[in-house]
């Protein structure tokens, strides 16, 4: 099992709580596509948290819309 240290994720986004959100989200699109089941398969959560800490993932934050009164 590999382990990701909060200071390895949070080099490529603003903090450990947005990176920790764009993984998540990174592996939501990644379940998505249809894969091959082998046994030497990586978890879509590990596949991502590593995309992220090599800095393979693009992100834009787009603010939240306030709603209309």
């Amino acid at each position: 099992m590999q382990v990701f240290t909060p200071k390895e994720v949070s080099q490529h986004a603003a903090n450990k709580y947005l990176s920790v959100l764009i993984a998540a989200k990174f592996a939501r699109k990644l379940n998505e596509f249809p894969r091959e089941r082998s046994l030497h398969e990586k978890k879509l959560t590990t596949r991502a948290l590593e995309e992220l800490s090599n800095g393979d993932i693009e992100y834009k934050v787009v603010p939240r819309r306030s709603p209309a009164a």
